[in-house]
C-alpha cells in the first residue's frame, strides 16, 4: 500500500486532521454566540453535505444503492452525524470545549462495549478489556461526583459523552450491517450526511416550536448574539460554515487518504492529538481553565483508549509472526466534536 497521499505524504493530512477537528470544538462554541444547538447542527450538516456531494460529482462515485442498505444508513447518518452533533454542541452550553474534546477519547471504550453486543463472534480480549475499565475510571475522574463544585455540569458533561458514545455504537453498526455495502470513495459518508440533511427540516421545526414559534420562522437565528446584528450575529454562523465545509466535508477527504495509506488503526490514533489541540485552543482563545483532576481524568482514559486501540497479536499468532493490526474498526471513525 502506497504511503503517500497524491502530492503529499500522508502524515501532512494526519496532522492536518488534528487540527481542523481539534478545533470544532471551538467553532461549535462560537456558533452557540447567535445560533440555538439545533441551528449550528443544521448548517454544519448542510454545509458538509454540499461538499461531499459536490466531491462524489467530481469523482463520479456511485452512492449505495438498495433499500435495505438506506435503512441501515437512516440509522448511521443519525449516530454519526446527526445525534452527536447536537449533544456536543447542547452539551457545550453547560461544559468547556476542553472538556468536550476530552470526552472524544471514550469512543474506543464505547466501542468496545458495542462490539461485544453487535459483534458477538469478535473477540475482545484483556488488554482491551482492561482499557474499558481504566477508560471508566477516567471519566469517573473527570466527572468529579464527590465535588459539585469542582466537577463539569452533570447535564452537559452527559451530553458530551453521549456524544463520543454515539460515535462508538455507530461505526460498530457500519461494520455489522453495511461493511459489503461500500462502493468505496466518498460514498459512504455522502451518504450519511445526506440522510442527515434529510433530517435537518424536522430538526429546525421542532426546534422553533420548543422556543415558542418566535418570530422570524425556524430559520432565524435564535442564539443569545442573534438580537445583536452585525459581527455578533454573522460571525458565529461565519464559525459554523467554516466547521461545516472545512472539518465536516473537506476532512472525510483526508481521513479516506489516511485510512489508504496508513491503515484504520493509525488513522484512530488521531483522537489523541484532536485532545491536546481542544485542550490548548479552549484554554488560549478562549481562557477556559482545567482543573487537575480533569486532566488527570484525561490521562486516565487516553490511557485507556491506547489499550484499547493498540496493535494486539492474535492468540494463535507463532513466534517470529507479524502483529496483527487489531484495530477496533475497519471503517474511518469520526472524532470531530
Amino acid at each position: 500500500m502506497s504511503r503517500r497521499t497524491g502530492a503529499l505524504p500522508w502524515q501532512v493530512w494526519y496532522v492536518a486532521l488534528a487540527f481542523i477537528w481539534g478545533s470544532s470544538y471551538l467553532l461549535i462554541k462560537l456558533g452557540l454566540g447567535s445560533l440555538t444547538p439545533v441551528q449550528v447542527t443544521a448548517l454544519r450538516i448542510l454545509c458538509g453535505a454540499a461538499v461531499l456531494a459536490l466531491l462524489v460529482a467530481l469523482t463520479r462515485t456511485r452512492l449505495p444503492r438498495g433499500r435495505r442498505t438506506w435503512g441501515h444508513l437512516l440509522v448511521t447518518g443519525t449516530l454519526l452525524c446527526t445525534l452527536p452533533w447536537f449533544l456536543f454542541a447542547a452539551g457545550e452550553q453547560r461544559v468547556t470545549t476542553a472538556i468536550a474534546g476530552i470526552s472524544n477519547a471514550t469512543t474506543p471504550v464505547v466501542t468496545v462495549l458495542a462490539t461485544a453486543l453487535l459483534l458477538p463472534g469478535e473477540p475482545v480480549g484483556r488488554r482491551r478489556q482492561l482499557g474499558v475499565a481504566i477508560g471508566f475510571l477516567g471519566v469517573v475522574l473527570i466527572a468529579q461526583p464527590w465535588s459539585a463544585e469542582h466537577g463539569p455540569d452533570p447535564l452537559g458533561l452527559a451530553m458530551v459523552l453521549a456524544a463520543s458514545a454515539s460515535y462508538g455504537v455507530g461505526w460498530t453498526y457500519v461494520r455489522r450491517f453495511l461493511r459489503d455495502a461500500d462502493p468505496g470513495g466518498f460514498s459512504m459518508p455522502a451518504a450519511q450526511l445526506l440522510v442527515a440533511a434529510a433530517q435537518v427540516p424536522v430538526l429546525l421545526l421542532l426546534d422553533w416550536l420548543v422556543r415558542g414559534a418566535s418570530g422570524g420562522g425556524p430559520l432565524a437565528p435564535g442564539g443569545p448574539g442573534a438580537a445583536d446584528g452585525g459581527w455578533s450575529l454573522w460571525g458565529p454562523v461565519l464559525a459554523v460554515v467554516v466547521l461545516g465545509i472545512v472539518g465536516t466535508g473537506l476532512a472525510q477527504a483526508m481521513q479516506y487518504a489516511v485510512v489508504r495509506a496508513a491503515g484504520p488503526t493509525v488513522a484512530t490514533s488521531v483522537t489523541y492529538p484532536i485532545i491536546v489541540v481542544s485542550v490548548l485552543l479552549g484554554v488560549v482563545a478562549l481562557g477556559e481553565s482545567v482543573g487537575p483532576v480533569v486532566l488527570v481524568g484525561a490521562v486516565v482514559v487516553l490511557a485507556g483508549s491506547v489499550l484499547i486501540t493498540g496493535p494486539q497479536r492474535r492468540p494463535s499468532a507463532r513466534a517470529g509472526d507479524a502483529p496483527q493490526d487489531a484495530g477496533l474498526s475497519v471503517e474511518p471513525a469520526k472524532m470531530d466534536g
